[in-house]
Parts: C-alpha cells; structure tokens; sequence
C-alpha cells in the first residue's frame, strides 16, 4: 500500500498556525476541509487562498464543546472531500487564572475545547480511516505545555498532556491500520492567540528563547505537513516539539526573562 494524501481537515485553520498548515497541505496536493469557531471571514480567506493553489475547499463551523455536533461536522466534511487522508486537530483555547482561582465552570470549557472536541473529532477521524483501509495521519497541535507546566495555566497545560496521551494510545492502536499518530507542540508562535497576528516574529525579540524570537506559524505547519507525508511512514507516537529551544531553558524562562546574563559562562 502507497500512502497518497489528497484529502485533509484542518480544524481552527481561520487564522494562525491552522490557517498556515491548511495552505501548506494545499501546496501538497491536498483539497482541505476547514473549520471555524467564530471568525467566518477569516475562514473563507483561508479557503480562498486554498482555492488559489489549485485545491478544493470546504468550510464548516466547529464547536469542539458541542460533542455531538463534533462527529456531525467531521463526517460532513469527509463526504465534501470525498475522503480522508490526514486530520490536523488544532482548535484549542487558554486561560491565565491560577488554579485556586479557577472556576469549575472555567476549567470545563478550556478542557471541553481542547481535550473532548479533540477526542470526539481525531476518533471519528480515524474511524473513516480504518473503514476505508489506505492508511492516514492523525496529527494533534498541542504545545510546549504538553510537556512542562505553566503558572496559571492549570486547565491548559492538563488538556494538552491529555491530548499527548491520546495521540501516544492512537498510535499504538491504529498501527495495525498504517495509520500514524504524531503531536506537534509550538512554543511561542506569532499568531492572533498571542496578541501577533500582524507582527513579523523575526523583528521581535525573546531573551529567553535560544533562538532569541518568537515563531512563525509556517514553521509550525512546516512540521505538520511533513508528518502528513508519505515520507513519515515510519513515525508514530511522537511529540515533535518546535520552540526555538523553550523548553531547553525551562517552562518560565520563555517570556519572562530580562536579560541576556544566562547566556554567559
């Protein structure tokens, strides 16, 4: 069996690193499913720019706290495509409250959004996919806080270790099916969800980053459509960590050192 991809999904790609991952798997020869939670303009100029390098698009709305619309949506959009081949899990949202102070309310819906909707749609995802019987990639964007915690960011950081999990339990079990499982985890990326959209990373310094910048998001989509690949057959079960070195200085460093000393002898 040949892995050929020609159809992906893409959740949250209105903006950001979904955004750029949609358009570099277009430039891959893939016609693209797209999802958005709230920016509709922003969704349909992804499926724009889709459209303008020879593929397909198609756009849905998702709510990943909506569990049962989840499944709806994902199966909608495979029969638009006419398949399924590579499914990028990237919808996701934050908080900044310390965990004493968080809400039960408040760490339901960060782990509804990041953790269930991901469960309800990569499941259903690879559902099609072993039905089908020509292999696939299940990709999830998690983050470096998969990995290393974060003050204040208490239901974040345990739905992207979930997330990690699952991706690791995919793996092992769809294996059998040639269909891969792989996390993607950016550090800080110059994106709408950290206040970037517009900025060039490459003009922004970061003392504590070793490549002394924020990333951009086709750095990120760079990684992904790499695992979407034929070429990454035989990768499976990985966390691919892409922070210009974050996590080397520990979970704090990133954006909170103020100088340059730790660079010294």
């Amino acid at each position: 069996m040949t892995f050929d991809p020609r159809y992906a999904i893409v959740t949250a790609s209105d903006s950001g690193i979904g955004k750029a991952t949609a358009v570099a798997l277009a430039q891959n020869g893939m016609d693209i499913g797209i999802t958005w939670h709230s920016d509709t303009a922003g969704a349909e100029a992804t499926a724009e720019e889709v459209r303008s390098h020879g593929r397909k698009a198609f756009v849905h709305q998702l709510d990943t706290t909506d569990l049962p619309s989840c499944a709806v949506t994902i199966d909608l959009l495979i029969d638009e495509l006419g398949g399924l081949d590579v499914f990028v899990n990237n919808a996701g949202t934050g908080g900044s409250t310390l965990l004493v102070d968080t809400s039960y309310d408040e760490w339901r819906k960060i782990i509804a959004t990041n953790l269930d909707g991901a469960f309800v749609c990569m499941r259903q995802a690879a559902k099609h996919m072993v039905k089908v019987g020509n292999g696939g990639r299940l990709i999830a964007v998690t983050s470096v806080h998969e990995h290393q915690p974060r003050v204040g960011s208490g239901p974040y950081d345990a739905a992207k270790h979930g997330i990690g999990g699952l991706i690791k339990t995919f793996a092992l079990e769809l294996g059998q099916h040639q269909i891969t499982a792989n996390a993607v985890a950016p550090g800080e990326i110059a994106t709408p969800m950290t206040g970037q959209e517009d900025q060039d990373p490459r003009q922004e310094e970061r003392l504590g980053i070793p490549l002394a910048r924020p990333g951009d998001a086709r750095e990120i989509a760079a990684v992904i459509a790499f695992l979407a690949s034929p070429q990454a057959a035989y990768v499976t079960g990985a966390s691919w960590v892409v922070d210009g070195g974050m996590l080397q200085m520990g979970p704090q460093a990133g954006s909170h050192l103020t100088s340059n000393d730790w660079r010294k002898a």
